[in-house]
């Protein structure tokens, strides 16, 4: 018999999976954060569209390169942005390769997460830790074989 104080048996686990109930409200309703975000990383492209980060003056230097001469993973990255916009991909891609593959990525993402919203199913990001492991490496090796003599062609 049990007690009053006694502590209550965990629920036995379902033998089917559960799954997330869609969003509530309309396909319009549920789209206004991906609008949202499209539209604040629409904005910041067209910025850097409008003001060309190629002319001094227009934005600070990456303190990295001023104070050690080290090009970061981001150095280029707003040059590269700035080509992007214009659909000069080879001078994008030769400013800032990695931003490249992030903005196509991001892209990609963002049209993943629109389809789920549609459709009434949440947006999870869920990456293996292998595959989190890898991205930490390639941003990694990418940095450092930037700086490298024979890295100069991924120099911004």
């Amino acid at each position: 018999m049990r007690g009053v104080n006694a502590e209550p048996r965990p629920a036995a686990p379902s033998p089917h999976p559960v799954q997330a109930a869609p969003a509530p409200g309309g396909p319009a309703r549920r789209l206004w954060i991906p609008a949202a975000a499209l539209a604040a990383v629409g904005g910041a492209f067209a910025y850097v569209a409008a003001v060309d980060p190629n002319e001094p003056g227009h934005y600070p230097v990456c303190p990295l390169w001023r104070f050690t001469g080290l090009y970061c993973p981001g150095c280029g990255g707003l040059r590269s942005a700035h080509a992007f916009a214009h659909g000069d991909l080879a001078t994008a891609f030769q400013d800032n390769a990695l931003a490249v593959a992030a903005f196509l990525a991001l892209a990609a993402l963002w049209t993943v997460w629109v389809v789920r919203t549609v459709r009434g199913r949440p947006m999870r990001l869920e990456l293996p830790s292998v595959a989190r492991w890898a991205l930490g490496a390639s941003v990694l090796v990418f940095t450092v074989v930037r700086n490298l003599p024979f890295g100069a062609w991924l120099h911004p």
